[in-house]
């Protein structure tokens, strides 16, 4: 079993502007991303492993 860093640092945007807005766009990225490899790593469980952590295999891409 992989463990999956989920600590990553937020990146507020603090300032008004092109800064602020390509921040934002990053964390909405980094979200992205972060959610993508979640249903990945969940997609490859089995029904058993997913039925252990109280999900079914529909409830993945809700995620």
């Amino acid at each position: 079993m992989a463990a999956f860093d989920t600590s990553r640092p937020t990146y507020a945007a603090s300032s008004k502007g092109f800064g602020a807005f390509a921040m934002s766009l990053f964390a909405a990225f980094t979200a992205w991303n972060d959610a993508r490899q979640t249903r990945i790593a969940l997609s490859q469980l089995s029904d058993h492993e997913l039925d252990d952590i109280g999900l079914t295999r529909g409830d993945i891409n809700s995620l």
